[in-house]
């Protein structure tokens, strides 16, 4: 770790720059898209540049208090209206499945764990992980996952203004100074404390989970009133764009062509998938549009939270949506694989 801190740190610096360039021509989103930018050029021009590490972990445990403080009690009597979209979810991610490996499998002549992997819509540790289980390419796997949030992550803000009519400029939180200062500690202690159960329970995601999880059993114990200030989601963005460009370091052309196109072009697929079932969801006035279209966007919980952050939507009902999708990918994902018959890393085609 010693021997990363020059780059991290020399990383940052650049990331820093591209927030100011961001900032000086007014374009949006500067904390998130200006770190992105910097690192994701620099990344493809060859510059070491390295991934935040355990600091944008420890960044997300901000978003995963953020969440947490969202699920008040009016949200949890809110629950059974919110039954019938929930349960769209694990038939959402059976849909994409089913459409992705064939795909990944035929137009790119992935073996089957990998297919089945890039295909699932988890997160791109978590797929990772369970794919180097199963023998699959786990390079391929972090390249067309990283390709679609980072596409996502790109297009969502576009289509949130330009579709919805949505405003990117809502404050993200209050500033430090206003929020009580023994708030700020329980909040504190709440991120690391949640975290660090999250890791010692196996449970993936823990940054954001654990926090989450512990962070709302105190929101609805009237114990926590605000969410994290203004200057923590600011910085989770920066580490989160960060991470998100420096992904790209060491990419090769010949990946570029095959990994990244391949991860590109199924963001098209698996986004109007997510579009139909969003779009079934709004009709059935089941949820607002905001609200419909992010709880579906093809992105990870981080991604999705600041965006719903920004646009100011209801960050709970939003984050149940993406944590009902992941726990449901992360728990039957493995069973799949061993009914499908790969889940010995020797059984790979």
């Amino acid at each position: 770790m010693k021997s990363e801190l020059p780059r991290i740190a020399a990383t940052t610096v650049l990331a820093a720059a591209g927030t100011a360039l961001f900032v000086w021509i007014g374009l949006p989103l500067p904390f998130l898209f200006g770190p992105l930018f910097a690192c994701l050029f620099a990344a493809l021009a060859g510059a070491p540049v390295a991934n935040p590490g355990k600091i944008g972990v420890l960044m997300r445990t901000v978003l995963g208090v953020a969440i947490g403080a969202s699920i008040t009690p009016d949200l949890v009597e809110r629950l059974p209206q919110m039954a019938i979209s929930l349960s769209l979810v694990p038939v959402y991610v059976i849909v994409v499945g089913l459409i992705g490996v064939p795909f990944f499998r035929r137009v790119y002549g992935l073996d089957k764990p990998t297919a089945f992997f890039a295909a699932m819509p988890g997160g791109l540790q978590e797929m990772a992980a369970f794919g180097e289980e199963t023998g699959a390419k786990v390079r391929t796997l972090t390249l067309i996952h990283g390709t679609r949030l980072l596409v996502i992550v790109l297009i969502a803000p576009l289509i949130l203004v330009m579709g919805f009519g949505a405003d990117l400029d809502n404050p993200v939180g209050e500033p430090a100074s206003t929020i009580p200062s023994h708030e700020l500690v329980i909040m504190c202690i709440a991120a690391i404390v949640g975290w660090q159960l999250a890791l010692r329970l196996r449970i993936f995601g823990a940054a954001i989970i654990g926090p989450m999880i512990l962070t709302a059993a105190l929101s609805l114990g009237d114990i926590i009133h605000y969410r994290p200030p203004a200057e923590a989601i600011l910085a989770a963005q920066f580490f989160i764009g960060m991470g998100l460009g420096a992904g790209y370091v060491g990419v090769t052309l010949a990946e570029l062509r095959k990994d990244a196109s391949a991860g590109l072009v199924y963001v098209g697929i698996v986004a109007t998938i997510a579009a139909l079932f969003a779009e079934a969801v709004i009709l059935m006035e089941l949820a607002p549009d905001l609200e419909g279209f992010l709880s579906f966007a093809p992105a990870g919980q981080a991604e999705m939270a600041i965006l719903a952050i920004v646009v100011g939507a209801d960050l709970g009902f939003v984050v149940l949506h993406h944590v009902t999708r992941v726990f449901f990918i992360l728990t039957c994902s493995p069973i799949a694989a061993r009914l499908l018959g790969f889940a010995n890393p020797k059984d790979k085609d």
